[in-house]
């Protein structure tokens, strides 16, 4: 019997969106013997009831893969396909890609649109994802996206879970992983202006003009995560001239599963919140530019004037070859994963080294997996990959975990973790293809030793994302932070750190929010009193 995967609050939720479609869209599915065939024939049975703009009926060879679905605009030829059923993270998914199919607007920067209509080519994607990735949809839907823009592009996200033999082949042990026309193409996060910037050779060399013909800030914020979206909001309500520039809105946030730490907020998700956050900022004039990270900083030769004063008078951030000035910069990079730096790390990376349990856990269904790390971060994730895999050892560098009681207390009642504490590890190893284990010093007794694992998930805490700052006169501590004082300053005037980029402790996304509002308050005080207090 099939499930019932949309709900009666999904089915409202849905119910209230497919008014926005205004072009005729069909559902093609292929389906096999198993029961999740079943399943998304039901759940696009129910879809198509929702409005009349919307067809579904069965065609076994339309697909290569069973269970799939096409959504495709009646009359054209654009449409995405999803092997599997798309629920859980993917749902969204599946959503946007109806209502966009179907005709409604897409929600993108008009050049960028512009740069995907016109690339010339014919690509063929195929994305592999998992359902608890939430990684996962911001390249299912970047490419969507540009399906639906550019009838050259096609696209399938394949649910990994549902084509093991696939992804066994394709030796695929992380998520999401892309290919392109039939080669690997890359992994991770991936926007549409990522993808645009590999696609369109030119795309890189028009994006630094852009930057260079961008007259110069009040205030330029570096980082669009938590920290950098409330130092930009408090100066845009301040009145001033603000730029908001970073790689990805959201941050270091768009990879956190469950958030319930977030005081007024008792659960939310990563991609949640930094949608919210982009939201909040879209609310002010704030020139908000994605896709760009900072490759060095040239700090103002005579700081404290105008805008208008010169120059001298100007803190310069270079992204590569474009640049952008400001009279004060905010500095919110916020950090990375911080890695162990041992032999075959690098070589063995998403192919059984990996940081996210959420995204990648599913890959190693019954089988064993290491955890390095015992505080909160590595014994939740150790707890949540144990319902997944076969057995998780967690090795602890110090002499105990570092975590919560209460995550400890969930340790010691699941019978499939095991903790080694005083472990060092020294060294990833593999077959050439893929993890086969790890050694580690146990540091009692120096003694070598060795565990036997498919995978290995790295959490031992963040490194910030300052090299940029070397040589540019910011001070950093041993650890690469940015020095600041009680209003977030740094030594070099008119410039301001906040966030997990800087020496502010406990790197916690609340803190992180006030920081970045102290920081933006102290630039907005450095402006109106040219750095006098």
């Amino acid at each position: 019997m099939a499930k019932q995967l949309l709900d009666d609050n999904l089915k409202k939720q849905l119910g209230s969106l497919v008014p926005r479609i205004t072009e005729d869209v069909e559902l093609v599915y292929s389906l096999d013997e198993r029961p999740q065939s079943e399943d998304l024939e039901q759940l696009l049975t129910d879809i198509a009831s929702l409005s009349e703009k919307i067809t579904a009926r069965r065609d076994d060879d339309a697909h290569p893969r069973q269970p799939s679905f096409s959504i495709n605009r009646v009359g054209s030829d654009i449409g995405v396909t999803f092997a599997g059923i798309p629920m859980g993270h993917e749902f969204s998914s599946l959503v946007l890609a109806l209502l966009q199919v179907g005709g409604n607007p897409i929600k993108e920067e008009q050049d960028l649109i512009d740069q995907v209509k016109n690339l010339d080519g014919d690509y063929e994607f195929v994305t592999y994802m998992s359902l608890t990735c939430q990684n996962c949809p911001t390249v299912v839907q970047a490419l969507n996206t540009m399906a639906v823009l550019n009838p050259r592009i096609k696209h399938t996200a394949v649910e990994g879970s549902l084509f093991q033999d696939e992804v066994k082949d394709r030796n695929v042990l992380a998520v999401p992983t892309i290919y392109l026309n039939g080669e690997e193409f890359g992994q991770g996060r991936t926007t549409i202006e990522d993808f645009v910037r590999r696609l369109d050779e030119g795309a890189g060399a028009r994006e630094a003009e852009k930057l260079n013909e961008k007259e110069p800030y009040e205030v330029l914020v570096v980082g669009q995560g938590p920290a950098g979206a409330a130092a930009a909001i408090y100066v845009a309500r301040k009145g001033l001239r603000v730029g908001l520039v970073g790689e990805r809105f959201g941050g270091q946030v768009l990879d956190t599963n469950a958030i319930e730490n977030f005081v007024s907020v008792p659960y939310t998700e990563g991609p949640q919140l930094g949608a919210a956050l982009e939201d909040h900022a879209r609310q002010y004039e704030i020139d908000i530019i994605k896709a760009q990270s900072a490759t060095s900083f040239t700090a103002a030769a005579q700081p404290g004037g105008g805008v208008d004063a010169g120059e001298d008078a100007l803190h310069t951030v270079h992204f590569g070859d474009g640049a952008l000035k400001a009279r004060e910069v905010i500095v919110a990079t916020g950090a990375q994963w911080r890695t162990l730096g041992v032999p075959g790390e690098d070589e063995y990376r998403n192919k059984g080294v990996t940081f996210c349990p959420h995204c990648d856990g599913p890959l190693f269904k019954g089988k064993s997996v290491a955890v390095i790390g015992g505080g909160n971060s590595g014994i939740e994730a150790a707890l949540d990959l144990a319902g997944v895999v076969k057995d998780v050892t967690v090795l602890e560098f110090g002499e105990a975990c570092r975590a919560d009681d209460v995550l400890m207390d969930k340790v010691e009642a699941t019978s499939n973790i095991s903790v080694i504490t005083s472990a060092a590890t020294t060294e990833i190893v593999g077959d050439g293809k893929n993890v086969t284990g790890l050694t580690y010093t146990d540091r009692t007794t120096d003694e070598s030793k060795s565990v036997d694992v498919a995978g290995v998930f790295i959490q031992i805490g963040l490194v910030p994302n300052t090299k940029w700052l070397a040589d540019s006169g910011v001070e950093l501590n041993t650890p690469g932070e940015i020095v600041t004082d009680r209003r977030g300053a740094t030594n070099v005037p008119g410039v301001f750190g906040a966030g997990d980029c800087t020496d502010v402790p406990f790197k916690q996304i609340i803190v992180a929010e006030g920081s970045g509002a102290t920081a933006g308050l102290s630039a907005w005080e450095f402006s109106v009193t040219g750095g006098k207090r």
